[in-house]
């Protein structure tokens, strides 16, 4: 199974289009969103765009939280996990935050096979014992790369695209 991983949008949408159309090309069938999408209508594209499951963590950015769980709701394919995720998919314990020191505690407790996380803007991948430790990068693109992550969970494997 394919997991695609994105996180820090700021309402780029045109980058996130593009990132979506990479996911689909990827044929990813789970997205997590390690948060910092920030107004609701990205939220809205992202789920008419994606038709798979959609699971969120909110970050420092994300505002209107009514709407965007109105979103959510309306979509049906959005479930939005306040600030913690965790999960198992495709045989992979996983869990997901927004910010860097939170994902590095829950990595080096070597419960998880792989911890998602956002925040800095900067893409990062490395293992924590044998947990996987990924920073998608930002979707944004204004500090550097704009980037995101698949996570092939049959390969234990870890694929950064640019957008």
């Amino acid at each position: 199974m394919k997991i695609a991983i994105i996180s820090d949008i700021h309402d780029n949408i045109w980058r996130l289009e593009k990132a979506l159309q990479g996911i689909a090309q990827a044929e990813a069938s789970v997205l997590l969103c390690c948060g910092d999408l920030c107004a609701p209508f990205t939220l809205k594209q992202i789920a008419e765009s994606f038709a798979g499951p959609i699971h969120l963590v909110f970050g420092n950015n994300d505002g209107d939280k009514w709407l965007l769980t109105t979103i959510a709701v309306k979509a049906g394919n959005v479930t939005l996990h306040d600030t913690f995720f965790e999960s198992e998919i495709g045989g992979r314990k996983l869990a997901m935050v927004h910010f860097p020191a939170v994902g590095r505690a829950l990595a080096a407790a070597d419960k998880y096979d792989a911890v998602f996380y956002g925040h800095n803007h900067t893409q990062a991948t490395e293992r924590v014992g044998e947990t996987w430790l990924v920073n998608p990068g930002e979707v944004m693109g204004r500090f550097g790369r704009a980037t995101y992550a698949i996570f092939d969970t049959e390969r234990d494997e870890i694929t950064v695209y640019e957008v």
